[in-house]
């Protein structure tokens, strides 16, 4: 991923093509380590291609992936099916959740 990355703002920078020795020089300046083989692979396999083309591409191919979301439905199915007995676990959710806030029983404040 940092190499991508580091790819990616050179990119963004004007440079069209970044070689492995720009990547290098980008992460060094920050401190990381570069691994030759990683970033041989990398440059190899983005080389002659177009930045922008290749995000369009993963984009659409992440448009088409499942990201879940089902589970607020049930969750308000059921409480839309029963009258009182909502309102009770209701009560006793609220309770819960302000045993779960209180921080007297860390020890500790969060400005101590």
């Amino acid at each position: 991923m940092k190499y991508l990355a580091a790819y990616l703002l050179l990119g963004l920078g004007g440079n069209t093509s970044p070689s492995a020795d720009d990547v290098k020089a980008v992460l060094e300046s920050v401190g990381i380590e570069t691994e030759s083989d990683r970033l041989d692979k990398l440059i190899s396999e983005l080389e002659g291609k177009d930045i922008n083309e290749l995000i369009a591409s993963g984009s659409e191919k992440l448009a088409s992936v499942p990201s879940g979301g089902a589970g607020g439905a049930a969750a308000a199915g059921g409480a839309a099916a029963g009258g009182a007995a909502p309102a009770e676990e209701a009560k006793a959710e609220e309770k819960e959740e302000e045993k779960e806030e209180s921080d007297e029983d860390m020890g500790f404040g969060l400005f101590d």
